[in-house]
């Protein structure tokens, strides 16, 4: 699916088909397919009748296949109140990140919040999934989501709930990020792991706005990003590395288990000196959670 913005010149001549009342699918002498949205602009009009082009607000080119069927059913089944707000926000976080976001984020949000009201109409549960570190490691795109949450739950009238900022953040970071999903997806996982792994071993939850988090969490997305580089640090710190053994065995076993867990879920082994950082940071951790206020 392309967006095509207002303005640009699309053909409506041809056989089209009346999805709702705002909601019009063309068919030009190629064979090409455009849904068109404006308010009223299906409005008792007929297959073969003429559309009003002033009340094309937006248009969007169809793939074919499966995928422009479940975008057909789909814009057929929102409201179109819906459409229009995400359609906003999706724009609001275009200006903001200063960039096009792609042609599938407008579907896949469309998809995630329609989805999201049914189950609240429905009084179903709706889990939500606390990820401090994703606002540390993508502060641009959470900052980001935060608006566009806001930005729906204003133009529908009703609060999305807490935590809709982090399932807009990874919209946005599958829209924008450049590397591989997988990777990306992989190396938040682990990260998420290894936070709730420290935690456990401490028996606290830590600060997400402290500092020292933020330190802890920007080292452990780097490490997992040169286990996928296979980039590790090596070098000739033995001695080092034998100290922080003897002098802070808190903060080492903690950093031998997370050796464990990526060894476990990644097949690669973190080299002494990775082992070394990650006790140097966790002792950083635990030494401002035992300071004093």
């Amino acid at each position: 699916m392309r967006h095509v913005h207002r303005g640009e010149p699309a053909a409506h001549a041809g056989a089209h088909k009346v999805l709702n009342n705002n909601v019009v699918v063309t068919v030009d002498e190629n064979g090409t397919e455009r849904v068109l949205m404006g308010r009223g602009l299906g409005f008792n009009l007929q297959p073969d009748g003429s559309i009003d082009t002033g009340k094309v607000e937006k248009t969007f080119v169809l793939d074919q296949g499966t995928e422009g069927d479940r975008i057909r059913e789909l814009f057929a089944d929102v409201p179109y109140q819906l459409v229009r707000s995400v359609i906003g926000a999706v724009e609001l976080a275009e200006r903001s990140l200063g960039r096009s976001l792609g042609r599938h984020l407008v579907f896949a949000l469309l998809d995630h919040v329609s989805f999201l009201l049914e189950r609240l109409d429905k009084a179903i549960s709706v889990p939500s999934a606390p990820m401090p570190a994703l606002r540390v490691l993508y502060p641009d795109e959470y900052a980001v989501a935060c608006k566009m949450v806001e930005r729906v739950s204003g133009d529908l009238g009703r609060q999305l709930p807490q935590g809709e900022e982090i399932f807009f953040t990874m919209h946005l970071l599958n829209a924008t990020r450049d590397e591989p999903d997988a990777d990306a997806a992989q190396i938040l996982r682990g990260v998420q792991h290894v936070v709730s792994v420290v935690e456990a071993e401490l028996g606290v939850t830590l600060d997400a706005d402290s500092p020292d988090y933020a330190r802890f969490v920007l080292h452990v997305q780097f490490l997992l990003r040169r286990l996928v580089d296979r980039s590790m640090l090596t070098g000739t710190e033995s001695s080092l590395y034998e100290v922080s053994r003897r002098s802070y065995p808190t903060a080492f076993r903690i950093a031998e288990n997370i050796k464990a867990y990526v060894g476990e879920a990644t097949g690669s082994e973190l080299t002494d000196e990775e082992v070394l950082y990650l006790t140097m940071h966790v002792e950083r951790l635990s030494r401002t959670l035992s300071s004093p206020a």
